[in-house]
């Protein structure tokens, strides 16, 4: 295939070995746990910088493909009895379809009346969830110790999620990667810059929109899945909470939307950032307004992040480095 040719195809590779063998080095815990979460953030990063960086569309419920990709995946396990790699794919193609269907919806709109919408979209699904009998309602799902077993028990277990995840964030890099270089996402670039004179090129708009809006949803909820299998349970505040989505937000463009590589640095760094703020007495509180903070700055000062930095000052890594 002519993507493995690039360059670029081997350096996300070199970043996911790294995940997959450093915490296996001495059998790391802790850095497992660290970077888990950095997974995640990379995958959700990935995938709203895909109707972000690439769209222009400002998705500030994107999480809501997150949490109800864990509910699908903990409900066909609890109630069931789905092993968890069943579960996880009608996880995510359920969540994708039901994408599909909202976006058809509130992609008529623009600018921040789409934003708007996309959060009404998170508040009306975790409304409906929370007086769903059957996933438990307010109180939410807990999965029995007995799930686990198949994957070697608890202990285990935890290692078998940590890989899938990395295998989710490889996979949301490569989508990412051959989504940008991809006619599709030549127009969706197109839609970006400017939308109205992308329609009259021929870009078909409302089919783009409406399937990169769905496409970004499948990963997302697959490693919703997996996330919410870890920790046994799952609740609609944690399932869909808002400070996810933003955080989401503020890592793509610090690491620059619109490339492919930005969110993984700007996941790495919001990680790091993040970890300071929760063990730091005096800022402990305040880490969604230091988030905040930082992408007004970011606006204002480096649209292009971390990566439009990186391409002024070193112009020939553009063709290295997407």
């Amino acid at each position: 295939m002519t993507i493995m040719r690039r360059p670029f195809f081997w350096i996300i590779a070199a970043v996911v070995a790294l995940f997959a063998v450093l915490p296996a080095a001495g059998n790391n815990v802790e850095l497992r746990e660290n970077l888990l979460l950095a997974a995640v953030y990379i995958t959700l990063a990935s995938n709203i910088n895909m109707i972000l960086g690439y769209a222009g569309y400002v998705n500030f419920g994107s999480i809501v493909f997150f949490g109800l990709g864990g509910y699908f995946c903990v409900w066909l396990m609890s109630a069931h009895g789905w092993p968890l790699a069943a579960a996880l794919l009608a996880g995510g193609v359920a969540v994708s379809t039901l994408a599909l269907l909202f976006g058809l919806g509130i992609l008529r709109l623009r600018g921040v009346y789409f934003a708007l919408a996309t959060i009404g979209v998170n508040e009306g699904v975790m409304a409906f969830v929370t007086n769903f009998g059957p996933w438990g309602g307010s109180s939410g799902i807990y999965l029995s110790p007995a799930l686990f077993q198949p994957l070697g028990g608890p202990a285990k277990a935890l290692w078998v999620v940590y890989y899938l995840l990395v295998g989710v964030m490889a996979a949301s890099l490569y989508l990412s990667y051959a989504v940008k270089r991809s006619k599709f996402g030549l127009g969706l670039l197109a839609i970006g810059q400017n939308e109205d004179a992308a329609a009259v090129l021929g870009v078909p708009t409302p089919r783009y929109k409406a399937a990169v809006y769905s496409l970004s949803a499948l990963l997302p909820a697959i490693a919703g899945g997996l996330y919410f299998f870890k920790s046994a349970f799952i609740q609609p505040p944690d399932a869909f909470d808002l400070q996810l989505s933003t955080e989401a937000i503020v890592i793509a463009m610090l690491g620059g939307q619109g490339t492919v590589l930005g969110p993984a640095i700007g996941a790495f760094l919001y990680v790091q950032l993040r970890g300071w703020l929760l063990v730091s007495p005096t800022f402990s509180n305040f880490q969604l307004v230091i988030a905040g903070v930082l992408l007004l700055a970011i606006v204002l000062f480096a649209p292009g992040g971390l990566m439009g930095w990186i391409y002024r000052r070193w112009p020939r890594l553009r063709g290295f480095l997407e």
